[in-house]
């Protein structure tokens, strides 16, 4: 006879929580005795495991007690709290026999969580990495200049590092330089190149009024470095607001295009690749510029988006140009990525910059 039903109710109550921990040890168990096997019972592993096994054992075995202690209290009249300190004086036992093991066990699983954020930590670094060394290479925001305005796009490839780069800076209080290039390969190497040609070209275009004198400078010293076939094209625009004019100068780099007063030309290339001849000469060229003349610069990823055996080429380009010249620089540069994306019937892998300048 149950003379009290509510030990009664917490008696099954115990019972169920122990059945629960009681399956969770036997699968921990099975688990443990598998890493056993496989990786041995000092590894880091196992050691959690078994962690875990004894913490969901002790569990059990203390909802067992209290199963019994209640179970004995709902029957038994006189006595019955005796019995309940009794029994629950087993698992207070094995928590103080088993205190050390289980901080220890503690320490471990907290180690472990803290090398496992460290570890996510750098790979999100990593993946960051790609991105953040691109924006040095070709930002999303481009300074202002009265009188200008400026467009750009930079598409990554399936490369982890970029090569391609593009820039605009004054150079002097009338002039402003635009700059595109893209470096050969794919990888840490061709991108570190790419870094630092950008930024020599910044001090040496500073140094020489002509584009193509700054461009020789670059060569000489980027062949110095001896990369090997690490060869660059580049194309380099220099707008003079004071004279009304543009000089460009061009390093083996796919043409670039001017529209002026409805007529697209192209600026070809007026030397050849940086580093493929150490010694080699420049040329630049000067032409009139103004209002509402712009200066379309692209990399081949674009120009080499490909449709089966036809690449989507310099002739779209300049027909996309053509068709709208008045559209805003930034919708021009999108619009030709999303033109070079529906003409491609496979992947553009390459990674594609563009800039556009228009003269104010």
């Amino acid at each position: 006879m149950i003379d009290r039903p509510i030990l009664g109710i917490v008696a099954v109550g115990a019972v169920l929580a122990a059945s629960v921990w009681g399956r969770s040890a036997r699968r921990l168990l099975r688990v443990s005795r598998r890493i056993d096997t496989s990786s041995g019972s000092h590894s880091e592993a196992a050691q959690v495991v078994k962690a875990a096994l004894l913490k969901d054992t002790h569990a059990a075995m203390l909802y067992a007690a209290v199963a019994l202690a209640a179970a004995a209290g709902s029957v038994s009249m006189s006595g019955w709290s005796d019995a309940v300190s009794v029994v629950l004086l087993v698992p207070v036992a094995l928590s103080l026999r088993y205190a050390q093991q289980l901080l220890s066990h503690a320490r471990l699983t907290e180690s472990r969580s803290q090398l496992e954020q460290r570890a996510q930590e750098v790979l999100v670094q990593e993946a960051l990495a790609p991105k953040r060394w691109a924006a040095r290479l070709a930002p999303e925001d481009v300074p202002e200049f009265a009188g200008f305005e400026l467009g750009t796009v930079y598409q990554a490839g399936t490369g982890m590092m970029a090569g391609d780069f593009f820039d605009v800076f004054r150079v002097a209080p009338t002039r402003v330089a635009a700059v595109i290039g893209d470096v050969a390969g794919h990888g840490i190497e061709p991108s570190i190149s790419a870094f630092q040609a950008k930024h020599l070209l910044r001090v040496f275009l500073r140094q020489y009024r002509d584009p193509a004198q700054a461009v020789e400078e670059l060569n000489r010293q980027i062949s110095a470095m001896d990369r090997g076939e690490e060869f660059i094209s580049m194309c380099v625009v220099v707008f003079d607001t004071e004279a009304g004019t543009l000089r460009y100068a061009s390093a083996g780099h796919p043409a670039s295009f001017y529209y002026h007063n409805g007529e697209v030309r192209p600026l070809r290339a007026t030397g050849p690749l940086l580093s493929l001849q150490p010694d080699a000469n420049y040329s630049s060229s000067e032409i009139p510029m103004q209002s509402g003349d712009l200066v379309l610069l692209y990399t081949d990823g674009l120009a080499e988006a490909r449709n089966g055996e036809h690449l989507f080429g310099e002739e779209r380009i300049a027909a996309h140009l053509r068709r709208d010249p008045d559209v805003d620089p930034d919708v021009l540069c999108k619009t030709l990525v999303e033109a070079a994306s529906d003409f491609a019937t496979t992947p553009m892998t390459d990674d594609i910059a563009i800039l556009a300048v228009r003269r104010a």
